[in-house]
């Protein structure tokens, strides 16, 4: 071959080695259900962890990771999307989204881009899966069946340690079969039950049950680790371990409460892959990370751009944004029952604006009840024995604002809210809050039978509050919210806002008469003839509020109809109210025991159930 042919093919050879396409990490999720950081590498002093406290040494830990909900569906949306729930109507337990034709999970994009993307195989979205989010989703789908050499997104999900692992004897023996002897919990010496549970053999029991779980899901996440080392792409692979949300047990799943939000978060980046500063082996971050910011972090690592409508922000990679300064969460519907609650949190503090501070922290819902914890603090409050602390989850109403220390107060028991030391910082946290329900355009603040009659107009939940005048009616509705708490001296401005041309206004501003009660007699006229509005959730709150007010001689006939309505979320409000009443709610008890019949949804017949038991002094089902 002549001289300059040689050096053309060494130039040409230069050239590709040094302009070649950088590889592409791979990237794998190990997820589980239902726990908090009760993992060794996080300091649990009882927890047997070995593999993921291994996976931390060799990557980070994250002490400051949080979920967006306190429950497994409405913080997988987030997940999937990088949106927050209560932005794309996703936030209600069990609900039915659409979403926005521009909106998509995360993983269609890597697909666009040429990875394998697989899911084992929890979706659980809130929404239906648009087509092309994932090249196989089923227990069977695995990275393993890609072409040769494509980069992959994989997820696998462990379901042994959800709250059902806990609560059912066969589930717990099943998935814990294979644990030794050595990896099994003493319940007597465990230390870490918190102080809101009753100390008795029953909820140490449970205790028990969420470590030996755990220690379970170590084995499984280790197995997974495995197969990558086995396959010779463990230094090819960035390995994300996290939870959806904390413990199953009461006061922490379905919470905003550290107990509910704090998840624990490792991951694990090759040297290849690592920016600067980031990655490196055995360190722990403080940084605030959300739920919403897990997927953009993912298509950053792959070298994508973000889209533009994404709410979270990615924490790992390239061209970082500015770290966070607040996590968010929500709690809306919960089964069969609304509470609607809203979190905003620091490195240090905890801010919770309860919308609805009338309804009991631990309001009556079948799923829970079932666990032998619940049970216990039942029984035990019917005794009167409940020790202090637990009582204060047991009381009939919650504070229109809580603020917690979580330095000096980890279990968030002492409610600072109230204290004037800690009025700047109050005012502070209530700002970022309202800031948040406007930015991103809380649906959540809208009930839902309200929902569903506008999703069907505007095509989606998320373009609700983005129609023309959608600014403006959002800070009409969040602001007659706030008042709907803050007592008699706001009954002037609620009683202007039943003249609002919005239902969602005139909604809150009945709710808000009906929680001043008695001391709002003098707008009895004003509920009265709230009870034709056009808006079926507007004729049941001041059907609530009249009740409320001891005169519920018009409005039982009005509670009774919407019962039988077309409307499904319409009826579950109108047997909550029912439920609430208490005696008042006799007259309706036929309407009731027809309630537990021919429902759209299980939830109606839940709540009809309950009203009857209480009504006829039973607790069994009244068929």
């Amino acid at each position: 071959m002549p001289f300059h042919a040689v050096m053309l093919t060494i130039l040409a050879l230069l050239f590709s080695i040094t302009f070649a396409e950088p590889s592409r990490p791979n990237i794998l999720w190990i997820s589980c259900e239902d726990i908090s950081p009760h993992i060794g590498c996080f300091g649990d002093p009882h927890a047997i962890t070995p593999k993921l406290d291994r996976l931390a040494k060799e990557g980070v830990r994250y002490s400051n990771a949080f979920t967006a909900a306190g429950v497994c569906a409405p913080c997988r949306s987030t997940i999937i999307t990088g949106m927050y729930q209560t932005t794309l109507g996703t936030h209600h337990m069990r609900c039915k989204a659409a979403l926005p034709p521009h909106v998509k999970p995360f993983p269609a994009y890597l697909r666009e881009a040429g990875y394998f993307c697989t899911n084992s195989s929890k979706q659980d979205y809130q929404f239906s899966t648009p087509k092309g989010t994932w090249d196989a989703s089923s227990r069977k789908a695995h990275w393993k069946n890609r072409k040769d050499g494509q980069p992959f997104f994989a997820v696998f999900n462990f379901t042994g340690c959800h709250e059902s692992g806990i609560a059912s004897q066969g589930k717990y023996n099943s998935v814990t079969r294979n644990l030794k002897p050595e990896q099994r919990q003493d319940a007597e010496k465990l230390t870490t039950l918190p102080p809101y549970y009753p100390d008795t053999p029953v909820t140490r029991e449970d205790w028990k049950r969420n470590y030996e779980l755990i220690t379970a899901m170590d084995a499984w996440a280790g197995r997974l680790i495995q197969e990558i080392k086995d396959a010779g792409l463990y230094e090819e692979t960035i390995i994300m371990f996290w939870s959806d949300h904390g413990v199953g047990l009461p006061r922490a799943k379905r919470w905003l409460y550290d107990s509910g939000t704090h998840i624990p978060f490792i991951v694990r980046i090759p040297a290849k892959f690592r920016s600067v500063g980031q990655g490196n082996p055995n360190t722990v971050t403080d940084e605030l990370i959300s739920s919403v910011d897990f997927g953009p972090t993912v298509l950053n690592l792959a070298g994508l751009k973000v889209p533009e409508h994404v709410q979270g922000r990615a924490f790992l990679g390239a061209n970082l944004t500015p770290a966070r300064e607040y996590v968010y969460g929500a709690r809306d519907r919960m089964d069969e029952r609304y509470d609607i609650i809203r979190m905003v949190r620091d490195k240090r503090y905890r801010y919770i604006r309860n919308y609805e501070p009338l309804k009991t922290y631990y309001q009556y819902m079948n799923t829970p009840e079932k666990g032998a914890t619940m049970r216990e603090i039942r029984r035990l409050q019917k005794e009167g024995n409940l020790p202090a602390t637990a009582r204060l989850f047991t009381a009939p109403r919650k504070p229109v604002e809580e603020l917690y220390d979580l330095k000096n107060d980890p279990h968030e028991i002492e409610n600072l809210a109230e204290d004037r030391k800690h009025s700047e910082l109050l005012h502070r946290m209530r700002a970022a809050h309202l800031e948040w329900v406007q930015d991103t355009k809380d649906v959540g603040l809208i009930p839902e039978p309200e929902l569903v009659f506008r999703k069907a107009k505007a095509g989606s939940e998320y373009a609700i509050l983005r129609q023309p005048g959608g600014d403006e009616l959002q800070k009409r509705v969040a602001g007659t919210a706030v008042l709907a708490s803050e007592g008699k001296t706001a009954l002037p401005k609620l009683v202007a806002a039943m003249k609002d041309e919005d239902a969602a206004v005139r909604y809150w501003g009945a709710t808000g008469i009906g929680n001043i009660g008695t001391d709002a007699v003098d707008a009895e006229t004003l509920m009265t003839d709230a009870l034709k509005d056009s808006s079926p959730v507007v004729r049941i709150a001041a059907s609530r509020a009249l009740c409320r007010m001891k005169k519920p001689e018009a409005a039982l006939p009005v509670l009774i109809a919407e019962m039988q309505s077309k409307h499904q979320w319409g009826r579950l409000h109108a047997a909550i109210v029912l439920d609430e009443i208490e005696d008042m709610a006799r007259p309706a008890i036929e309407a009731l025991k027809k309630g537990l019949k021919n429902q759209p949804n299980k939830y109606i017949t839940r709540v009809a159930n309950r009203a009857l038991n209480d009504l006829l002094g039973t607790d069994k089902k009244v068929r």
